[in-house]
């Protein structure tokens, strides 16, 4: 069988949907779902509540529990202002890499998995093998979410899963969580000349910013024990802050984009909880005092979970065993994975290419990396049977 060549041909076609998060990835997902269904898997398409972006789940083998999870997400970011020298949604070949928007992060793995599918299912294996392909995991992990969702009402419950992201290979057996929001603040708009006159959105905005940069530092005081992570503790950062439309204005808007990477759980709670009385009790009192209807916001955008080093791993063994690699890392970039963890699966990401590629122009996957891949993913064909 030449695997590789399938993988690559399969490669160039998934690079040319372009499945920015903006934009629908129903033409990516229904040709896999054919790919699949022609290799002889039982193929589910999820669909989202506007119809114009899907899961597809599929499953060679049979329909019972412990199964293996190949998975990956069909969004990518986009291009724009980006300077590319080659088309993004063209993949070329050039120098031992494949260049395009994809190819690493991460549809070089997805492409790897689907061409291995023909063989899996020759094999007419006892354990089954699934493929899970997300939507919109770049903007919150939405799709994740709801395919967990999914496999809960169906009442599917595969025993690992395998996040095939960016990773050069390595077993990655943990990352910190990922949780993003953006803070609104109302207040009201006057002339620049009387500002006490006025609630000005910017500066009780900067205020929370404030607070933010105290709780940054305060979290450095709560690292675990023994903390792998780089860096150790759970991290903030302030991405945006907008407001305002004139010097001579009191802006009665204003918004802060912002972010935390929680190692544990209990310090997410805590800087909510610290942010929610520092508004309840010292911000809206003042803004209120002078406009009862000011007011301040927090938006969800997401709050996916890190994936949790465990002591007992089966993922970790079993792709330890495939690839011959002693031990396992953590990484700072978030994934799926904790989705997949939270129904119970034992997980580990690992994939072809490398993230310092992931985002860029010029993006690239070595061929060696997915040679890698399928190497891997063909040893695993021996765990099915």
């Amino acid at each position: 069988m030449n695997t590789f060549e399938d993988a690559k041909a399969l490669l160039a076609e998934l690079i040319a949907f372009p499945t920015v998060s903006t934009d629908s990835n129903l033409g990516m997902i229904d040709h896999l779902a054919q790919h699949l269904r022609d290799a002889g898997a039982t193929v589910d398409i999820w669909h989202d509540g506007t119809g114009t972006k899907a899961n597809l789940f599929a499953t060679i083998g049979p329909e019972i529990d412990g199964g293996i999870v190949l998975s990956g997400h069909s969004d990518v970011v986009p291009v724009a202002d980006q300077d590319w020298s080659t088309n993004p949604f063209e993949m070329v070949e050039k120098d031992g890499l494949l260049f395009g928007r994809g190819t690493c992060d991460m549809k070089g793995f997805i492409a790897a998995a689907v061409a291995m599918a023909p063989h899996y299912a020759a094999l007419n294996p006892t354990r089954p093998i699934h493929f899970a392909f997300t939507y919109d995991e770049e903007i919150g992990c939405f799709g994740g979410r709801a395919l967990a969702k999914s496999l809960r009402d169906k009442g599917i419950s595969p025993a690992v899963a395998l996040i095939g992201e960016p990773t050069s290979m390595r077993i990655i057996e943990g990352h910190k969580g990922c949780y993003e929001y953006t803070t609104h603040f109302t207040g009201l708009e006057g002339h620049g000349s009387g500002p006490d006159l006025g609630v000005n959105a910017v500066e009780y905005a900067v205020r929370y910013v404030g607070k933010l940069l105290d709780l940054k530092e305060e979290l450095k005081t709560r690292t675990p024990t023994n903390s792998r992570f780089d860096p150790p503790w759970t991290t903030i950062n302030t991405g945006a802050l907008t407001g305002g439309v004139a010097h001579n204005v009191i802006p009665g808007k204003a918004r802060i984009d912002w972010e935390m990477r929680p190692v544990q759980k209990s310090d997410a709670d805590h800087v909510k909880q610290a942010l929610h009385h520092y508004c309840t009790d010292t911000l809206l009192p003042a803004m209120q005092a002078v406009h009862p209807d000011a007011g301040i916001q927090t938006e969800v955008i997401g709050e996916v979970d890190g994936l949790v080093p465990m002591q007992e791993n089966e993922a970790r063994n079993l792709v330890a065993e495939l690839t011959g690699a002693n031990g396992a890392d953590l990484v700072p970039f978030g994934t799926e994975a904790g989705i997949f963890q939270g129904l119970g699966m034992s997980v580990v990401v690992c994939g072809p290419g490398s993230i310092d590629q992931a985002h860029k122009p010029d993006e690239y996957v070595a061929v060696d990396q997915m040679q890698q891949c399928l190497a891997m993913l063909e040893r695993l064909a021996s765990k099915l049977t």
